[in-house]
């Protein structure tokens, strides 16, 4: 499975949203859902209802990640929102498949991670 992890900030659009996912999915593919921090459940919601995927709202303190926002560090414990969303939701053994990517207003994140079924899946074939 593919998660795409998104992080935003309050004043975000859905533009800001929908281009963060499109850069991810242009590098990774298509995904199977969308995962936030509670504290963004309601910001993103609508957006995971738009584009027809569901929306986990998972604990992403202490998720290592592979790239640090000291911003990020201080307000949630994890170096990306996005990164540490999608890995927390795709389950144990789930590695970045898109590290974090910024929309063009800098409103928005987006990154990718593959599940561990996935990975394997993809080794075997």
């Amino acid at each position: 499975m593919k998660i795409a992890g998104m992080g935003c900030r309050g004043s975000a659009t859905r533009a800001s949203l929908r281009a963060a996912l499109s850069m991810a999915e242009a590098a990774g593919g298509r995904v199977d859902a969308l995962a936030t921090s509670p504290h963004k459940t309601a910001d993103l919601a609508a957006f995971a209802r738009e584009q027809g995927l569901f929306l986990h709202s998972v604990d992403v303190c202490d998720v290592v990640t592979p790239t640090q926002s000291p911003r990020i560090v201080q307000h949630y414990g994890t170096g990306s929102l996005a990164e540490a969303a999608a890995l927390a939701a795709a389950g144990p053994g789930a590695r970045i498949l898109v590290p974090r990517v910024t929309s063009p207003d800098g409103l928005a994140t987006a990154a990718i991670a593959v599940s561990a079924d996935e990975i394997t899946k993809g080794a075997a074939e």
